[in-house]
């Protein structure tokens, strides 16, 4: 993958050209927000850049690969009210991370995909790629479609559930990739419920899930979208769309260093934005 920072400015050119040249609230912030993040990229709702750090080195991004899987799975169309049952090939053979969707489980399409956006089920993502018409190659082959229909240059996807460090992009892309999925109003839902229980088995009471983003429980945050990602190689990360004062900002955060750091880093973005205004 070639890197050329001078997309990231055709992107803010194109989404001047779509929404409008009006400035935000958030322009001609003095200071630094002293982000513990390694990249860092803040954008205005017409895609102006607020704050950037190190927008454009391609790194692993986990489980915010969830939000690319979402979207492929909403475009084929499928019955969201089908079942989809998990079988021992959803079983993460690359982490060997566990799952309470023990192999058998049953839940409709709709719910795999909500657990999968909210409290980052892999086993959940990965039965999404596997029922995919064609299988999960094909499902691949749709998200790496799918990034270079909306331009993300730097990507590229190897897995629904983001469990292989090869899931590639950088800050620009991703900022890219969630303005898209703000265009779905299930994955605004999914991503934002704070949780959920479920019953995918009919002899079990039922399974509760939470939310994996904590700042969707501050009162300060108005959250529209939220996905979160960890691995040892991608560090935490987390990307939102959110309003700050009235003012929509799109936020990606890439490989922080401790688990509270992406939380940490947004709560110093927002008062940095607010002390700037």
């Amino acid at each position: 993958m070639k890197n050329v920072p001078i997309a990231l400015w055709l992107f803010v050119l194109c989404t001047l050209t779509a929404h409008g040249a009006n400035a935000g609230k958030f322009t001609h912030l003095s200071g630094n927000p002293g982000l513990r993040s390694a990249s860092a990229l803040v954008l205005n709702a017409s895609g102006e850049i607020i704050y950037g750090k190190d927008t454009e080195t391609v790194r692993p991004i986990a489980s915010i690969t969830k939000l690319m899987t979402a979207m492929v799975t909403l475009d084929a169309k499928l019955d969201l009210d089908t079942p989809i049952t998990i079988t021992r090939d959803d079983r993460d053979v690359v982490r060997a991370t566990g799952s309470r969707l023990d192999y058998g489980a049953t839940l409709s399409r709709r719910n795999m995909l909500l657990l999968a956006l909210m409290s980052s089920e892999n086993r959940a993502a990965s039965a999404l790629g596997r029922t995919y018409p064609g299988g999960l190659s094909a499902f691949v082959q749709a998200m790496n479609r799918k990034a270079e229909q909306l331009g993300m240059r730097n990507s590229q996807f190897s897995d629904p559930a983001g469990l292989q460090g090869e899931n590639l992009s950088t800050a620009h892309d991703l900022a890219i990739m969630v303005r898209a999925a703000d265009a779905y109003p299930l994955i605004k839902q999914a991503s934002t419920t704070p949780g959920m229980a479920v019953y995918p088995f009919a002899k079990r009471g039922p399974l509760n899930y939470n939310n994996t983003n904590r700042l969707l429980k501050n009162q300060d945050w108005q959250i529209g979208l939220s996905k979160t990602g960890y691995l040892n190689e991608a560090g935490r990360c987390l990307v939102m769309q959110a309003t700050i004062e009235g003012e929509p900002v799109s936020i990606v955060l890439l490989n922080s260093f401790g688990k509270l750091t992406p939380f940490g880093d947004s709560n110093r973005l927002r008062r940095w934005l607010l002390a700037g205004r």
